[in-house]
């Protein structure tokens, strides 16, 4: 039996070239690529049509959109059409954003668990095809539903997948979604305290740890130069244990580390600002953290991952060879 694999595309690669790797992953067998959506650069939900629109087989997730700016109705009928375009390929992988980003923008995040229970469940009911009328706090609906009338009125198979961080938001993941989307930038062994409230959200509502899919997102910078693949991958944990303090701080870095990194960079950080700063993290936090060096290298800490609860590890190819990276994991 092959073994799960994803691709995670971000902003790194022209968009014309991503859909090229998409297809290659598809032909070496890779199950599903993920769009992602964090910084203001690069939405997920037009690359993800594009993917569908030029592939057969590959599933497309996003990874992972967020549940403040698009309202349920919208989020529901976008959803809904990437689903027209690919039927039961789509993956809807939803977070809860991340500050300073969303307060820069005009977004309070306040009571995120409240708010992302609501976007779940209504979601779901709407992709059910359901007439939904709901009143909560962030979320009030009277008598809506899908209105499709040209085109499939059968419930929709998107599985939603939360992209959890924190303790609460995890637990609550097992509890109310069809899996988790595990973060990157975390040690293998950091998945062992998620496996447990996991479990822990599943005991609620009886669910078994077995069907939780439990998908993680992995940097992994493969180059055939072992010191080449670091660099690459050094460069990217620069800007991201600034930018995402919550990442940070899973990733077990030093708080005055981060603080350093900060005072260099500004936001948005420039490539100059970033290669400045860049000798500041340590070769062993990418080895702890990331999947990155020579082929060998890349796969057996990927394995890691998969030991320590990842279904289906999504790599993130931070630069260089993406295909070099796809034929290192190629399952045919």
């Amino acid at each position: 039996m092959a073994d799960r694999v994803a691709l995670y595309l971000q902003d790194a690669h022209n968009l014309r070239d991503g859909l090229d790797y998409v297809r290659y992953a598809e032909k070496r067998g890779f199950e599903a690529v993920w769009q992602a959506e964090s910084r203001l650069v690069r939405d997920a939900i037009v690359p993800m049509a594009a993917y569908a629109a030029v592939t057969e087989k590959i599933k497309v997730g996003s990874g992972v959109i967020n549940n403040w700016t698009r309202n349920i109705g919208l989020l529901a009928a976008t959803f809904l059409t990437l689903d027209d375009l690919a039927p039961d390929r789509i993956i809807c992988g939803i977070g809860a954003w991340w500050d300073p980003l969303a307060k820069n923008v005009g977004i309070d995040r306040r009571k995120p668990l409240l708010a992302m229970k609501e976007t779940v469940t209504v979601m779901k009911r709407l992709l059910n095809m359901e007439k939904v009328t709901f009143h909560g706090e962030f979320i009030h609906v009277d008598g809506i539903e899908l209105d499709v009338v040209h085109g499939r009125r059968e419930p929709r198979n998107v599985p939603i997948m939360i992209g959890a961080t924190g303790d609460q938001m995890m637990e609550m993941t097992g509890e109310i979604a069809d899996g988790v989307v595990l973060n990157y930038c975390v040690a293998p062994k950091y998945n062992e305290k998620a496996m447990s409230l996991l479990q822990s959200g599943l005991k609620k509502v009886n669910k078994t740890f077995e069907n939780l899919d439990r998908p993680q997102l992995i940097v992994c910078s493969v180059d055939l130069d072992h010191d080449k693949a670091i660099d690459t991958t050094r460069g990217l944990l620069t800007q991201y244990l600034a930018q995402q303090p919550h990442i940070a701080k899973a990733s077990g870095v030093s708080e005055d580390i981060v603080r350093e990194i900060q005072s260099i960079l500004g936001w948005p950080a420039t490539k100059e600002q970033i290669d400045r700063a860049k000798h500041l993290v340590p070769e062993q936090l990418i080895l702890d953290i990331t999947a990155s060096g020579t082929p060998d290298e890349a796969r057996k800490k990927v394995e890691e991952y998969r030991k320590y609860g990842c279904t289906c590890p999504i790599l993130y190819p931070v630069g260089g060879d993406v295909k070099l990276l796809i034929d290192t994991f190629a399952q045919q």
